[in-house]
């Protein structure tokens, strides 16, 4: 019965038919912040084109894909015995849907400006976001956030530590020291902590209390050996469905973007991913060929008419759902700990190819490099803008909270990591632009 606790003590209406879970998944549905998500870039800017991804149409896909790991889970038996212990269609997609919730506006970008801004003060990361957006910021309650279930809540905790735990002090966010007409981000020290912020460590505290000791432990462990910040080697059951589904969308969805708008081509992706490399593709496409059938019938559909293409897509996606299996790590107590969802080896680094393609061809390219920088430093300048003179310029509701703060630049870190692309365009536009901006504008 814990695991669908709420922080507020409140229980569901006699009346409600609904679940919990089903319950949590309303909540993330119709929050401000989950609606915002359609105006923030998932990796190309918004406006080219009305085909591609946005954050809202990718976390979408997370929750569908998430369902389908779920359903596979079942189906192949790999659960026998424990088919209790896996996420309801409600759980597994409120997760889902939540997932990204606390990314900045311009996508990781954004998130690097953001740390930046916020290198003295606690430091930004877009999962840390999403964990605070749901347990404190987000309207349905007043202390708690959304008030979501203690389950939902661990789902969507990809990284069990404190900032400060994990954080290296020698890797201070700076600017390049290259440049001297302008001061450009240092890209490598400004990638953020992977971890939860000090100020919702009450809130973790609380989504782990059922928890032996012994398991909280290490469910905190990081791994040993990093030369950067520390990174966390576990996560929970729920959370581990909605990373595979995440990568899934991430390798494959993001990769019919790029083929859609011309960004990857067929020569391009076969030097990248030549038969060897898509072998446990290849071998399940016998049974179910594309076209002529074979690696070049896969590719004859996937660099096809977009019903072709559209195919070729679903057969990947199906074919890494039949790759999640299950491990079991004997050390936990907890089974929502000790159970783990993971694609095959021979599968995982196929995915991973997929994903060093995206990332290799399409968003370090120079074309989504420039919007990216022109969106950091749009971030940055708006929020030192706002840091300046809160009084003056943040928003009254904004300055409120800022004052009952203590003056935290936390509260002008939420502002701003709340805003969609373009409404962090509009208000660098008037705040720096002659010739924008309107007293009658809506702040």
């Amino acid at each position: 019965m814990f695991w669908t606790e709420r922080r507020s003590g409140r229980l569901r209406h006699l009346d409600d038919a609904r679940s919990e879970y089903g319950i949590d998944y309303a909540r993330v549905v119709h929050s401000g912040s989950f609606r915002r998500l359609q105006g923030k870039t998932q990796i190309l800017a918004l406006g080219d084109d009305d085909f591609y991804r946005t954050r809202l149409t990718h976390s979408m896909e997370v929750a569908q894909v998430a369902e389908g790991v779920v359903q596979q889970l079942r189906h192949s038996g790999a659960m026998a015995g424990s088919d209790d212990l896996l996420p309801s269609t409600s759980l597994i997609s409120a997760i889902g849907l939540a997932h990204d919730i606390g990314h900045p506006p311009f996508g990781h970008g954004g998130e690097l400006a953001l740390n930046y801004c916020m290198r003295d003060a606690g430091g930004f990361e877009g999962n840390a976001q999403t964990l605070r957006i749901l347990a404190r910021l987000e309207g349905y309650d007043a202390d708690h956030g959304a008030d979501l279930t203690r389950r939902t809540l661990l789902g969507t905790l990809k990284y069990p530590v404190v900032r400060n735990a994990a954080l290296n002090a020698v890797l201070v966010p700076a600017l390049d020291p290259g440049p001297t007409t302008f001061a450009p981000l240092d890209r490598a020290s400004c990638k953020p902590v992977k971890a939860y912020y000090e100020e919702e460590a009450d809130v973790v505290s609380w989504i782990l209390a059922p928890l032996p000791a012994a398991d909280r432990t290490r469910f905190e462990e990081l791994r040993a050996g990093e030369s950067g910040h520390g990174r966390t080697r576990h996560k929970s059951f729920d959370c581990s469905i909605m990373d595979v589904a995440d990568d899934i969308a991430y390798g494959v969805h993001d990769l019919e973007d790029a083929i859609a708008l011309g960004l990857v081509g067929r020569d391009c992706f076969q030097e990248r991913l030549d038969p060897t490399r898509c072998e446990t593709l290849v071998s399940a496409l016998r049974d179910r060929p594309l076209g002529t059938g074979g690696y070049d019938g896969f590719l004859d559909a996937l660099f096809g008419d977009p019903g072709a293409r559209k195919r070729a897509i679903g057969r990947l996606v199906h074919h890494f759902l039949r790759a999640v299996s299950l491990k079991v790590e004997d050390s936990f107590e907890t089974p929502l700990l000790s159970l783990r969802a993971l694609l095959r080896p021979d599968d995982r680094a196929l995915l991973d190819d997929l994903q060093s393609l995206v990332v290799t061809e399409v968003i370090e390219s120079p074309g989504v490099q420039h919007l990216e920088f022109k969106g950091q430093r749009m971030v940055v300048a708006v929020f030192e803008a706002m840091a300046s003179d809160p009084r003056r310029l943040l928003p009254t509701s904004v300055h409120i909270d800022y004052e009952k703060a203590g003056r935290s630049k936390r509260v002008i870190c939420d502002y701003v990591a709340s805003m969609t692309d373009g409404s962090l365009l509009k208000t660098y536009e008037r705040l720096f632009s002659p010739r924008m901006g309107s007293v009658f504008d809506r702040l």
